[in-house]
């Protein structure tokens, strides 16, 4: 059964079962990621699974059904290994719904994130186990009012005598908060006091030195947008200059295309007017910070990249994933609330505006938004303050399990 012990090699890379009330060091979890679209799945749960072995100690399994799209945020993994050990963590393969690992072995605490649905066969074991895991499902971040009324609500299993809490992300009290790792805001500070340290990014990055004050630094992460062009060809004429960082991804067609080029590959570089553009690398997560803090205001898209931007404690646009029906934009919208709320009716406005333009809804105006960066500014710093209120998402999520293995 689950709990049964099993002869471990040298190459053993499982977890070991647990079967009483495990102290803070010994427990182990299981997480399951099914990578859907993109990067920000498999980026949340990897963020996760690092901070819950390094900074609680935990004994952490994830399950992820594409090593690929995970080896360009980690680049230390290898795609053809079943099962590995990466930072501390094991990572398998997930062939399929129905797969659970090498060795069906649970945990003390299961995440099944973003509903993927965890395998029959280890839902199954669950069940049987000594002690019943503490079960949760992992939602997307909303900054939505009733994300706070359904957070942590218990669901009973409708066939086993399990219970299953809904544990949702979000930007306000009540929620469970979002990741961020001790040691983050000290790297930040390190990062923006050291002059060296600014000039070897860049000079790693885009093989040129730092720009002069009176330009205004742009990293530009997005999904494809039809704004782009047009926001593009202000830049162009700004009467500041513009410098844009553009890492490789589904936005670097457009830029090609506007400085007529075959491509904007890493390593490219244009410039037209007052814009100058660089296109990078697509980076690992921890290269992602740097970017973020190198930039006076960053153009980030989905969850990951959301969250990361508003620790980087920089003005930034939220380009979020688009649904049907809009069903993306009342969210685009509690997320202004509550990060706007303070700012001058004027300065709120533009920046909503910017944000829907930017989200399919109007057309772009960079000089009104350029005018209000210095108050854009300002909020940032506050707003990442406001953020860790609740506490990082890792730590909430431990503790509450902790309660539950008591």
């Amino acid at each position: 059964m689950t709990d049964a012990p099993h002869t471990p090699d040298a190459s053993d890379t499982s977890l070991p079962p647990n079967t009483g009330s495990p102290t803070p060091d010994e427990i182990a979890c299981d997480i399951f990621c099914a990578v859907i679209d993109n990067f920000g799945d498999i980026g949340v749960c990897w963020r996760l699974a690092r901070q819950l072995a390094h900074e609680h100690g935990w004994q952490v399994r994830v399950f992820v059904d594409d090593l690929h799209a995970f080896a360009r945020l980690c680049p230390a993994l290898d795609t053809t290994a079943a099962t590995q050990r990466v930072e501390d963590v094991v990572i398998e393969h997930w062939h399929a719904p129905s797969h659970a690992g090498e060795t069906l072995q649970i945990a003390d605490v299961v995440i099944e994130a973003f509903a993927c649905e965890l395998p029959p066969v280890y839902v199954a074991a669950m069940a049987q186990r000594t002690r019943a895991p503490v079960w949760f499902n992992l939602e997307y971040l909303s900054a939505e009012d009733w994300v706070a009324d359904f957070h942590l609500r218990p669901s009973p299993h409708p066939r086993y005598r399990l219970t299953k809490h809904f544990f949702f992300p979000g930007l306000g009290p009540g929620t469970g908060g979002v990741l961020k790792e001790r040691d983050l805001d000290a790297a930040r500070a390190a990062f923006e006091r050291s002059p060296e340290a600014r000039a070897a990014w860049w000079r790693d990055t885009t093989a040129a030195p730092p720009p002069g004050p009176d330009a205004t630094v742009i990293s530009l992460f997005a999904y494809e947008n039809p704004a782009i062009d047009s926001l593009l060809a202000q830049w162009r004429d700004s009467a500041t200059p513009i410098v844009l960082l553009v890492p490789q991804g589904r936005i670097s067609g457009a830029v090609a295309r506007f400085f007529g080029l075959p491509s904007f590959d890493p390593g490219a570089h244009a410039a037209r007017g007052a814009l100058r553009a660089h296109g990078l690398a697509f980076t690992a997560q921890r290269g992602y910070d740097l970017l973020l803090w190198a930039s006076d205001l960053n153009f980030v898209r989905g969850e990951d990249s959301f969250v990361r931007a508003q620790w980087a404690a920089r003005p930034f646009v939220w380009h979020i994933y688009p649904q049907a029906d809009d069903a993306h934009l009342p969210k685009l919208d509690a997320a202004l609330e509550h990060y706007a709320r303070p700012l001058s009716a004027e300065a709120r406005a533009v920046l909503g505006r910017f944000w829907h333009a930017w989200n399919g809804r109007g057309a772009p105006d960079w000089p009104a938004f350029a005018r209000h960066l210095p108050n854009y500014s300002a909020r940032a710093a506050s707003w990442a303050a406001e953020l860790a209120l609740p506490g990082d998402l890792a730590g909430n999520l431990a503790e509450f399990a902790k309660t539950q293995l008591k």
